[in-house]
């Protein structure tokens, strides 16, 4: 068989893809193959969710921190917003993600473990007081 994936997964990958290539269906590794597409997919849910937590964060803190605000937070709620409309864009199937009860949860606790990290505060709360359509929306910004 060539490289074992657990020896090294690259050169696992670049045979695998040869193969496949090749047509040579009866010598591909079908069980590692199909974890990895699976994990194609969870990779892009997880960046889904860093990318929306942190904008969750920075929302927070401009809700909860006025006198702090400034051009530092506009930018990473700006680029945050602009990533995650390319990724939704370039991977439709992710919006299923932000209607997903437990994703926004995790997202959203995510996001809280940040603010607090970040500011010293806790009272922040326990669920997303804004809509998706908010928080994706370059207008918004709360407490404005």
């Amino acid at each position: 068989m060539g490289t074992p994936y657990e020896k090294d997964i690259v050169a696992w990958a670049s045979e695998q893809a040869a193969l496949l290539r090749a047509g040579k269906l009866s010598a591909i590794d079908i069980e590692h193959i199909a974890e990895e597409i699976e994990d194609v997919g969870k990779s892009e849910k997880r960046e889904l969710a860093s990318r929306m937590a942190v904008l969750l964060a920075h929302l927070l803190k401009w809700q909860h921190q006025p006198a702090r605000r400034g051009s530092s937070w506009t930018s990473t709620i700006k680029v945050q917003r602009k990533a995650l409309a390319r990724a939704l864009r370039a991977t439709p199937s992710l919006s299923a993600s932000l209607s997903d009860p437990d994703w926004l949860e995790g997202t959203w606790d995510d996001a809280v473990g940040k603010a607090i990290e970040e500011t010293g505060l806790d009272n922040f709360p326990e669920s997303c007081p804004w809509s998706m359509d908010q928080v994706l929306s370059v207008e918004f910004l709360p407490g404005d």
